[in-house]
């Protein structure tokens, strides 16, 4: 596949950074690409983002609501990964004022919080997932895993994202509460909520798309990775380099249907996202309120929190309606 930056015709688009090097070589299938914003680069088409673009679509904002679209975190949550032994979001008190007096000047409260990184609603890092032992601009871990994690790409490196937001309710277009387990969602999908919706996507979007899962959230038993609907690989590779989106999110755990098809790569949709075309991942959003309000163009802001070398990071993202153009 081509790494979308390749193909991207921006020309008439407000504010977006075209590539530098005019178009990108073709590579395999399955193969961590270069980048085209040149060695140094860590976070893939987040540069697509310029002061211009920000500012297009701050000057767009239509009132004052905020949608928040992160969960909330908790003991006793969904969790995608503790099956795979990941440990699951631990909270506790390091200090409490349970045995405090009136007789005493102050009490004094504090915490401890333990979790993985892909935990609750979280942004995918260019590092989380490699091909053929390398991440996006084929670096390998002799080059940049440290004790610690790795040197390059993590969530510390990531900016602000601040950009506009469309989603795609794909579970009202086909009017149930949410799709069917392990559905995988096609091209076709995409382009009839669009269409149902009169929305239209624009180089540089954050493309949410709503499975509905949500609405079994947080029943552990019900919203789980094992079976859920996501995307399909070829849904992916269409918003991206058909339709240029920089960034992809959903309301499951992982964008992509599961379990995969392909029987050599457990999570297809995120290796070409991460490593072929430099697209990070927004994981378990909650879309629930923007659906009801039928809001699908949206000023989206979300800032990782800067982990050194994080393969994701906890986010608590907002959507801010903006005018229909």
């Amino acid at each position: 596949m081509r790494p979308m930056v390749a193909v991207l015709g921006l020309v008439g688009v407000v504010g977006l950074a075209v590539a530098p090097g005019a178009a990108v070589a073709q590579t395999a299938k399955n193969v961590a690409a270069k980048s085209p914003w040149g060695p140094a680069d860590e976070i893939g088409t987040l540069n697509l983002m310029t002061d211009a673009s920000r500012f297009d679509v701050l000057k767009q904002v239509a009132g004052g609501k905020i949608y928040d679209l992160g969960v909330d975190l908790f003991v006793g949550m969904p969790t995608c990964c503790g099956p795979f032994g990941d440990p699951t979001f631990q909270i506790w008190m390091t200090h409490t004022p349970a045995r405090d007096t009136a007789k005493e000047l102050l009490s004094y409260s504090g915490d401890g919080v333990s979790m993985y990184t892909h935990t609750g609603t979280h942004i995918d890092t260019l590092n989380h997932f490699g091909l053929h032992g390398k991440i996006w601009n084929q670096v390998s871990a002799e080059d940049a895993l440290g004790v610690r994690g790795w040197t390059k790409s993590g969530a510390d490196k990531y900016p602000p994202i601040v950009a506009r937001g469309v989603l795609i309710d794909v579970a009202k277009s086909k009017n149930i509460a949410h799709l069917p387990a392990s559905y995988a969602i096609t091209v076709a999908d995409l382009q009839e909520a669009l269409k149902k919706q009169g929305t239209t996507l624009r180089p540089g979007d954050v493309v949410l798309t709503r499975t509905g899962l949500m609405s079994l959230w947080p029943d552990q038993a019900k919203y789980r990775l094992a079976d859920q609907a996501g995307l399909s690989l070829g849904a992916a590779q269409w918003l991206v380099e058909g339709q240029q989106a920089m960034l992809l999110g959903a309301d499951n755990f992982g964008i992509e249907s599961f379990p995969s098809k392909d029987p050599e790569n457990f999570v297809p949709v995120h290796t070409y996202l991460l490593a072929e075309q430099g697209v990070s991942m927004l994981e378990a959003l909650w879309l629930e309120d923007l659906a009801k309000d039928q809001v699908y163009e949206f000023l989206f802001i979300a800032s990782p929190l800067k982990l050194r070398g994080g393969t994701a990071s906890p986010i608590r993202p907002l959507a801010i309606p903006i005018q229909h153009k």
